[in-house]
């Protein structure tokens, strides 16, 4: 009883020679995953990260440009020019109330049914207004997608009824 107690103590019970423990390395590889991790991290940021960055970005611009689309037209339904016939008097102080960041461009008045526009001889309902703005893209790897003809450069058109 006593051998075996000691046995169980002895620090030097588990110790392996030194030709056991070159086969002990070999049959453990647990080492190779922290090697190869590095690699694993770098094809996850570039094939993953970056092109989802890029569809993100391209997102949140075009999300902002048209909700400042949007806020231009809500600004001319409540608080409306004097004279709607005459969209050259009220355009330049209309377009002052525009998000700067998307300047407003290609400001038209259309009165009808068709795409008339609107003057003193023709102011017959409904009218609508169309204006335009544009954004421009700049993405770091899907730049071939995003840009097919590598032009980055989008325009976005909002229209709505005046009356």
């Amino acid at each position: 009883m006593e051998i075996d107690s000691v046995r169980l103590v002895n620090p030097m019970a588990g110790w392996i020679g030194p030709m056991r423990r070159k086969r002990s390395f070999i049959a453990d590889q647990r080492g190779t995953v922290a090697f190869e991790m590095p690699i694993v991290y770098l094809f996850i940021i570039i094939s993953l990260l970056l092109p989802l960055a890029d569809v993100a970005v391209a997102g949140f611009r075009y999300i902002s440009a048209w909700q400042a689309l949007r806020a231009f037209g809500q600004s001319i339904l409540y608080s409306p020019p004097p004279d709607v016939t005459n969209p050259s008097s009220w355009v330049s102080a209309a377009t002052a109330k525009a998000d700067s960041n998307y300047p407003i461009s290609n400001f038209q008045l259309k009165c009808g049914n068709g795409n008339a526009a609107c003057s003193a001889g023709n102011n017959v309902p409904p009218m609508y207004y169309s204006y335009s703005t544009s954004i421009t893209l700049a993405p770091i790897v899907l730049s071939s997608v995003l840009c097919g003809s590598g032009n980055c450069t989008f325009t976005l058109t909002y229209t709505e009824q005046f009356q």
